[in-house]
């Protein structure tokens, strides 16, 4: 569980450069975050073991066990939402992490102020849905409330940024939405982000929603436009 009201509390680095880790950690206390540090990918998950972060800040290159690696193993078993860290914005690495899981992404070296901005916006989109009625496609049922989505009456282990972007599909049945507005609307960029984060978070929705992720029918695409639910 995160804080409530949708405002990250509580921040994870995990993170082997101990200059980055340290800048990054002063960073985010002077914005009033409480930070804890992990110098590798087995410390990391040690300290998800004893208790819940609002966020994980991630690096991909660690030693041992790889941030890919951790990153699998947090979604195995949590929705924590999960910023990976790169060093390269059009490398393999990204589309590699956010299959692994991971809900956004900052290359290094970043801008302290805009990876706080990251936090808060992931934070903001996180905090809970609301009194909403419950939303059913097909054989999908979508409690909005409580951030949950069942198929024929069983739970879809989605994250959370799954689930608010299924979410917002669904809000507006039938209407085609581009990838610039999903962006805007799932992870609260109001500049022009990296539709990869919208196209990898689609394929695996499709691979927990539908019963063909080959040929879907619930997250349809429309070519050169952008993607929608059924009416």
């Amino acid at each position: 569980m995160g804080s409530p009201g949708g405002v990250a509390r509580s921040v994870l680095i995990i993170e082997d450069d101990d200059r980055i880790r340290r800048v990054v950690s002063i960073t985010l206390r002077r914005e009033g975050l409480e930070v804890t540090e992990a110098g590798s990918g087995e410390e990391g998950l040690a300290r998800l073991a004893e208790r819940p972060y609002d966020i994980v800040l991630l690096d991909l290159v660690l030693p041992g066990r790889s941030g890919l690696e951790v990153c699998r193993e947090i979604r195995r078993v949590s929705t924590t939402p999960v910023i990976m860290v790169t060093a390269r914005a059009d490398s393999s690495d990204v589309i590699a992490g956010l299959e692994a899981g991971a809900d956004d992404y900052v290359t290094k070296p970043f801008v302290a102020e805009e990876l706080s901005a990251r936090i808060r916006a992931l934070a903001r989109r996180t905090g809970g849905s609301g009194p909403r009625p419950r939303i059913v496609v097909g054989d999908l049922e979508i409690a909005p409330a409580d951030g949950v989505v069942t198929r024929g009456g069983e739970v879809v282990p989605l994250t959370r940024t799954e689930f608010t972007l299924l979410l917002e599909l669904a809000t507006e049945r039938g209407r085609v939405f581009s990838r610039e507005e999903l962006l805007e609307r799932v992870w609260g960029y109001d500049y022009f982000g990296d539709s990869r984060l919208v196209d990898v978070h689609v394929r695996r929705l499709r691979k927990k929603v539908e019963a063909d992720p080959a040929a879907p029918t619930v997250v349809t695409t429309v070519r050169g436009m952008g993607y929608r639910l059924p009416e």
